[in-house]
């Protein structure tokens, strides 16, 4: 992999996306959308202020997903991957510009989305607003990574679609957003302990809850440090040329 085709790889995506409204306005509104929801149907509640905070995580979580695992998937399938495999770029060089510039859509909206909770909705959290959007950005960040990974799996774009029941719901369903995972049933337990959206629902809640969170909160973004690179290793090695 070499530093300067990486960011070639960047660039082109960034120039294609910027021109895409469609899927800008899904990665930044819809999230800020949802919230605002939430925080309207709640409003004179403590309930937004106490699952705003791990929503805003799971939220551009399962957005940037989306997004990335079709947005990749139709590079594909049009042929553009194949002809860039041609030239001396290299797998590891296209996963991880595909990385860098759906990460720095995924920081944007992670940006966007915390601001608009905090200073819009009036979600109240204990900790430093730095470090909630932080935490929110490794979440969006962690998306962008797993819909990499299930890009390379997928032969159509509905197909996609589909690998979220199987990548994002189980996790949704066992981060601790619905049930305390201590309260979870025991089999049920170190299967959530594996999986990365539960740390970041663990350090959402951290930093809604203590005035000084980072010694919780760096452990779990170390987790999902671990699984982002992890992804995009095993993403690069599973990227096919074109859809069979």
């Amino acid at each position: 992999m070499r530093p300067h085709r990486t960011l070639v790889v960047t660039g082109r995506v960034l120039r294609q996306l910027r021109v895409d409204h469609r899927t800008i306005g899904l990665m930044l509104v819809v999230p800020v959308v949802l919230l605002g929801l939430l925080a309207w149907i709640y409003d004179g509640t403590p309930v937004f202020d106490r699952i705003g905070p791990a929503l805003l995580g799971i939220f551009p979580f399962v957005v940037m997903f989306i997004v990335t695992s079709v947005a990749t998937l139709r590079e594909r399938t049009s042929g553009t991957l194949e002809r860039l495999l041609t030239t001396p770029m290299g797998k590891g060089d296209l996963m991880f510009g595909y990385a860098l510039a759906f990460g720095a859509m995924a920081v944007l909206q992670a940006v966007v989305a915390s601001a608009f909770a905090i200073y819009v909705c009036g979600l109240d959290v204990a900790g430093p607003a730095w470090v909630l959007v932080a935490v929110a950005v490794s979440d969006a960040v962690l998306g962008t990574a797993l819909g990499l990974l299930a890009s390379g799996f997928a032969r159509t774009e509905f197909q996609a679609v589909q690998f979220m029941p199987a990548f994002v719901l189980p996790q949704f369903l066992l981060c601790g957003l619905l049930v305390v995972r201590d309260q979870l049933p025991t089999v049920l337990q170190p299967i959530s302990d594996v999986l990365p959206l539960s740390y970041a629902v663990d350090a959402m809640n951290a930093v809604a809850a203590q005035p000084e969170p980072l010694a919780e909160v760096l452990p779990d973004l170390a987790v999902i440090a671990t699984w982002i690179a992890a992804s995009l290793l095993l993403g690069s090695l599973t990227l096919r040329r074109r859809t069979p």
